[in-house]
């Protein structure tokens, strides 16, 4: 139930085991719509598929590749021999893998006369003139009597189907964990302790029930709520968990982000709160009403709770809110329902988890047993405690377990933090030790300590207690004197520090935090002795006297709203790696440039009044400048041409910038620029054929009139030129002919598409001496159909059929179109209810045999005549097509759109016939791929994607002109 052991990867989630005579055309169309918009990836075999005599290979893939099976028992279901051998290849398939059987009874069918049908004879129901056959080992007795004997749902106890949809639709997504909140790897002790409270849960019948679980730090309370949230999220459309609330809350602006992600939960959409008095109003209005599942972790204050929904009145009837604490008494001021105390894991349970994080299994390895059980007494059944003083002492020797019990011993029972500290001072390395006290301080090779985490966001990660651990160690180096401690983070002892001049060479790293401005001013000699300081965060800090007395190690600086108009000339910072100097009062960085050799980073961004960038000529390790939103930049200094590493560029939103400096375009290690916003900027130079590691330009919403034909040169990957009405008629058709042109693109080492064999070079009568062979490139999930695809042209091609080369659609839920030579129109269908799933494009192309090995597919062109929109796909970038290319696709596809896609091959190749399969509800993979490999001296890049937004219904004869001439260019005749 709470195992979060991983799971194979299936290719469906559910498969449909129904007759579709009884029930495709009502009951199963509603069950199959309700899976789809759960998320859930369903197969429903095709009507026509019921008509062949056997199962075919794609529908036994299916199968094979399901994970739980929906069998539909209706009134014909039985005379089905296409249901019954289903059903037999699901039973055979289930005793192998892991699955799960769901039978429904629909129409007055039960599980009783299944049973009996299977026992008495198969084609007619039971009755007293039947003759009795011997079934006891024929396989379809045996298939229908184990599914009618599992746990399904009998429709005859339900008023209705849609309640019945409901409740396997939830069932479902219980058991595919869908969307479920990760619990530890090893989760001892988990179901018993969560089983309570949800028992109780499901028991309570007051319009909102609140519930309170409390504990000490590290005992398992947020783990205990996160079992609970999973268990119960199915039951509820709406639902949130807010976690770390005490920590979160105490961040710059974090009281907002909690109750925006709450309502945002919720509402299932994106919302802006732009006070916390304010977010409590919009709570407490738009949940009033909502049926919801929020769970509030570690809340530390009545103050937190009064924000964020944490009563009954702010929430709709039937909601159910989860309180996480470490103090009871929020628990009993609140008035909750219920007060979960968590417990200790007891001996068994504690030697348990710590053998799995000691020695990867349930149990310790032999001669490890009594020292192990000597290790999990000190521990006092802390989950945290086991788990990380077991991940300390995996793979040491016994004498290093000695040495842990000997500290152990000297250190009283209720002093966790002690115990912690052992896996710290385990640390071999000063490095790793400063990396984690910085961490602790700060910023919140140790994942394998269970030191950190990597979170699902990708971000660092700790427990508040390993934190407050951390930071005790630093604390405790001077408990009564801040300034001789290694990092200040503490607001208090930061001003005490600064105010009184205390600070010392044994500060490392400080931070102070400033709402505004409030006044308050320090003055700079205060860091006089602060010589090894490395990190310095201060926001919206101002000193006053000499920067000179700044330390001149530090390695990362960052001081939102910085108060001066130019830093001072005696601000040395040689060693500065990083400086980030966000919405400050700068008019101009620096009066003279100052050499500062390390310096890898800067941002400026929302910096109002800054006229210029800074002199870069003494900044040669550059990588990225970010300057957003300087709304008064102007100018951008000439010596950016100096900066050999610079790698990002990005300029957006500077709306008083109209150009940009000729050397700009000098810089060839630049992969990415941005000058989204820049609506000043009305050309971009030819010049910009030099940036010739440009991978990514950004210039949308600009006044480009020009865009540079030299830019074609590049390994450019993606452009986005949006306000497609400012360019002139003849500027997109030039460029499109361009980037189409197989003169243009040196592609000739691409191997064919697909990672498929290469398909027959048979002589078609029609084609003389050229060969024959195909291309595919399928975008979203279309495996099955490649492979069918690869099969029938392989045969055709090998047999010389040459008058029909393409399989119609007499496969399950695709469409094809067809089209002659390199382009083929189609409309978008209508009658369809299905989701596409994605899409296969098949070219059949002819080359002299001497031209074989050269061979290369250009570039795909998809014009939406309804949506008045172009799609470029650049031939080096086709084949790697990713997700963000096929929802643009996709949402490019409406129905009822009028389409034409082109597609365009080099080296004396002539496309001979092309065709587009359209693919629903077949949805193999949830990534999105496209079926090639790149030879492997082909360097690929992300997919060109040239963005323009729809234009208006006044746009459209220009348009339409425009996509003529696009025609012309790529000399295709109107059809």
């Amino acid at each position: 139930m709470f195992s979060s052991t991983s799971r194979p990867q299936w290719i469906y989630d559910v498969f449909i085991n129904f007759r579709g005579k009884d029930t495709r055309s009502k009951f199963v169309s509603h069950l199959y719509a309700a899976f789809t918009n759960a998320g859930i990836n369903t197969f429903l075999d095709d009507e026509s598929l019921e008509k062949g005599k056997e199962l075919g290979p794609e529908l036994l893939r299916a199968i094979d590749g399901s994970q739980i099976f929906i069998v539909v028992f209706s009134e014909n279901y039985v005379h089905s021999s296409w249901c019954l051998d289903e059903l037999q290849q699901i039973i055979k398939f289930n005793k192998d893998k892991d699955r799960l059987i769901m039978p429904l009874f629909h129409g007055g069918i039960t599980p009783s006369y299944i049973r009996e049908y299977a026992k008495h004879t198969f084609g007619e129901a039971p009755t007293r003139t039947n003759q009795r056959t011997d079934v006891k080992e024929n396989p379809r007795k045996i298939a229908l009597i184990a599914a009618s004997n599992l746990a399904g749902w009998d429709m005859n106890n339900y008023s209705n189907e849609s309640s019945v949809v409901k409740e396997v639709v939830a069932q479902v997504l219980k058991k595919l964990d869908k969307k479920c909140l990760p619990i530890p790897d090893f989760p001892v002790g988990l179901e018993s302790r969560a089983e309570l409270l949800i028992r109780f849960l499901r028991q309570n019948t007051r319009e909102v029930c609140l519930v309170g679980i409390w504990g000490m730090g590290g005992i398992g309370k947020s783990t205990i709520a996160k079992a609970i949230y999973n268990n119960l999220c199915y039951e509820f459309e709406d639902r949130s968990f807010l976690a770390n609330i005490r920590e979160v809350w105490e961040k710059d602006r974090g009281q907002k982000d909690l109750q925006e992600q709450l309502l945002s939960d919720i509402l299932t959409r994106k919302i802006k709160v732009r006070n916390v008095e304010l977010g409590k109003a919009m709570i407490n209005e738009r949940l009033s009403t909502k049926r919801a599942l929020v769970v509030l972790d570690d809340v530390s204050t009545l103050e937190q709770l009064k924000a964020l929904c944490g009563n009954r009145n702010g929430i709709g009837s039937g909601s159910i809110i989860i309180i996480t604490t470490r103090d009871v008494r929020l628990l009993d001021i609140l008035g909750v329902d219920f007060i979960y105390e968590a417990e200790e894991l007891n001996a068994i349970e504690s030697l348990e988890l710590f053998s799995w994080h000691a020695f990867r299994e349930g149990h310790p390895t032999e001669g490890f047993l009594s020292l192990s059980g000597d290790v999990v007494s000190y521990c006092g059944g802390l989950p945290l405690a086991l788990e990380v003083l077991g991940s300390y002492l995996c793979k040491r020797k016994r004498q290093d377990w000695r040495s842990v019990l000997s500290k152990l011993e000297k250190i009283p029972n209720d002093q966790i933090h002690e115990k912690l500290k052992i896996s710290f001072d385990g640390l071999e390395d000063r490095m790793e030790k400063d990396i984690f006290l910085d961490v602790c301080c700060f910023f919140i090779v140790l994942i394998e300590r269970s030191l950190i985490k990597v979170e699902a966001n990708n971000k660092l990660g700790m427990h508040a207690l390993l934190r407050d651990m951390g930071r005790e160690i630093v604390r405790e180096s001077s408990p009564e004197e801040p300034q001789k401690r290694s990092r200040l983070w503490c607001h208090e002892d930061v001003v005490n520090v600064l105010t009184d001049h205390t600070g010392t060479d044994a500060i490392e790293g400080l931070v102070m935090k400033l709402q505004g401005t409030n006044g308050v001013c320090f003055d700079t000699i205060a860091f006089e002795e602060m010589k090894r300081l490395r990190l310095l965060q201060l926001d919206h800090v101002q000193f006053i006297g000499d920067y000179g007395c700044f330390p001149r190690n530090l390695k990362w600086l960052s001081w939102q709203g910085f108060p001066l108009k130019y830093t001072p000339e005696n601000f040395y910072q040689n060693d500065l790696v990083a400086m980030d100097l966000k919405h400050s009062n700068l008019t101009q960085v620096w009066k003279k440039p100052q050499l500062m050799q390390k310096l890898k980073i800067i941002n400026l961004s929302h910096s109002k009044c800054l006229k210029s960038t800074p002199d870069f000529s003494k900044l040669p390790n550059l990588e990225k400048l970010v300057m957003k939103d300087c709304q008064s930049l102007s100018e951008v200094h000439s010596s950016i041409g100096d900066l050999k590493n610079l790698l990002l560029i990005n300029l957006k939103d500077c709306t008083n910038l109209s150009n940009l400096p000729r050397e700009i375009y000098q810089l060839t290690s630049v992969k990415t620029l941005i000058l989204s916003g820049c609506s000043k900027i009305d050309k971009l130079e030819e010049d910009m054929g030099q940036m010739e590691s440009l991978t990514t330009l950004i210039a949308k919403d600009t006044s480009v009139k020009e865009v540079p034909h030299s830019i074609l040169r590049l390994n450019i990957g993606y452009i986005s030129l949006c306000g497609y009405e400012g360019l002139p008629h003849d500027v997109f058709p030039s460029l499109i002919r361009s980037w189409m042109s197989p003169t243009m693109n040196s592609l000739s080492h691409i191997l064919p598409f697909g990672g498929l064999t290469e398909l027959g070079t048979s002589h078609a009568s029609q084609v003389s001496d050229l060969s024959l062979r195909s291309v595919l490139i399928g975008i979203g999930s279309c495996h099955i159909v490649i492979d069918t695809l690869e099969k029938s042209l392989s045969q055709r091609l090998a047999t010389n059929c040459s008058n029909y080369f393409f399989p119609e659609d007499n496969y399950p839920s695709w469409l094809v179109y067809r089209g002659e030579g390199p382009s083929v129109k189609f409309q978008v269908p209508e009658d369809t209810n299905s989701v596409m799933k994605g899409i296969t494009l098949c070219v059949l192309h002819s080359s002299r045999p001497e031209n074989l090995t050269c061979e290369c597919f250009t570039s795909v062109l998809i014009i939406n005549y309804t949506k008045f929109t172009f799609h470029i796909y650049k031939g080096d970038t086709v084949i790697s097509f990713n997700d963000e290319d096929w929802l643009s696709v996709k949402s490019n596809l409406g129905v009822g759109d009028n389409v034409e896609i082109f597609v365009t091959i080099g080296h004396e190749l002539i496309v001979k016939e092309t065709a587009v399969y359209l693919i629903y509800e077949m949805e193999v993979d949830p990534t999105i791929q496209v079926e090639a490999q790149p030879s492997p001296d082909v360097k690929t890049e992300p997919s060109l994607f040239v963005k323009n937004e729809p234009l208006p219904k006044t746009k459209r004869i220009s348009f339409v002109r425009i996509a003529k001439r696009v025609r012309k260019c790529l000399c295709l005749n109107e059809n």
